[in-house]
């Protein structure tokens, strides 16, 4: 995550930014004065609206999967994504080069790749458990190579916490903790390829382009199963307004309040919130898909807070998933 090239006029007030922590980009053009009338004290709050407004997205994807694939409506929340971001971003005002687009492009095709383990998780695990697990990919950046004590300790208690969360769930969930550890591995690859995509620059307009360029490369990977199965869904209106549902919940609204959070908190205490994720889709999977967690799901789940709030210290903020 960079700074952006304009500050504001105060030289008391922190530099404006306006990066998003969940893709680690930067817009070029930050809304200074917007967020800088943004009070200190409600920026927990714009953080936790941002993150129950990511989770119901997932929740709202959950209940899509009594007529539609896992794999088809990843593909609908990237779809919705990219109609969304184009629109509000116009990234065609740019001059692009093909290695621009194709970093892009690859780099949204990771995120939906992310985004299909992940839908593919919950549509077997537990909300919150799942987004714990995938947590381990993160962490495990975040750690590489380090011999601190704080690190290994973190490595240890994140393992310990997905190790306890796959022990609860067993037999027919197993698939879904497979999953799970596979949107992990992808978050990591995801983060170290945003930051490629950070350097080039283009923010919002890359992300844009990319969910654009993996929505049309994988329509027919992720669509095909569906299509087989009952291509009739496609014609049924509640179809795309779930779909545009699931990526507006998920990436529009979390992406502009975590523009004030990042801009107002500063990266290390960000690196903090994102330690209130697990929690947060543990909450909503409760309330809005009965998803009561059992007591050892919740010690997994703290454990992992803990890893969480214990590599934060002198650590950057990890961008969190799209849509994930």
């Amino acid at each position: 995550m960079r700074a952006c090239r304009t500050h504001c006029s105060s030289a008391t007030t922190p530099r404006c930014s306006s990066a998003t922590p969940r893709t680690g980009w930067t817009r070029s053009t930050p809304p200074c004065d917007a967020v800088t009338r943004v009070p200190a004290w409600s920026v927990p709050a714009f953080f936790i609206v941002g993150a129950i407004s990511q989770y119901i997205g997932a929740a709202v994807g959950v209940f899509l999967f009594e007529t539609t694939d896992p794999a088809a409506v990843a593909w609908l929340r990237a779809a919705a994504a990219a109609l969304v971001l184009i629109a509000w971003r116009r990234p065609w005002r740019r001059a692009w080069t093909r290695r621009g687009v194709a970093v892009a492009g690859g780099f949204g095709i990771v995120t939906v790749g992310m985004n299909v383990a992940f839908f593919e998780s919950i549509a077997r695990i537990p909300l919150g458990t799942a987004v714990a697990i995938e947590f381990l990919g993160p962490v495990a950046v975040a750690t590489l190579g380090s011999r601190r004590a704080r690190d290994i300790l973190a490595v240890a208690m994140v393992t310990a916490g997905v190790a306890l969360l796959a022990g609860v769930r067993t037999g027919a969930d197993t698939l879904g903790i497979v999953f799970a550890l596979v949107a992990a591995a992808l978050w990591a690859g995801y983060i170290l390829l945003g930051k490629r995509v950070a350097d080039a620059g283009g923010g919002l307009d890359s992300l844009a382009v990319g969910m654009a360029v993996a929505a049309v490369v994988l329509a027919v990977p992720l669509l095909s199963g569906q299509l087989l199965e009952d291509a009739a869904v496609f014609a049924e209106p509640r179809t795309w307004l779930f779909g545009l549902g699931v990526g507006v919940l998920s990436t529009a609204v979390p992406y502009a309040l975590d523009q004030v959070v990042l801009t107002r908190v500063g990266r290390a205490r960000f690196a903090l919130l994102l330690a209130l994720l697990p929690a947060t889709a543990a909450v909503v999977g409760a309330l809005m898909l009965q998803q009561i967690p059992a007591v050892a799901e919740v010690a997994g789940i703290a454990l992992v807070m803990a890893a969480l709030v214990i590599s934060a210290g002198g650590q950057e903020a990890a961008p969190g998933p799209v849509g994930g």
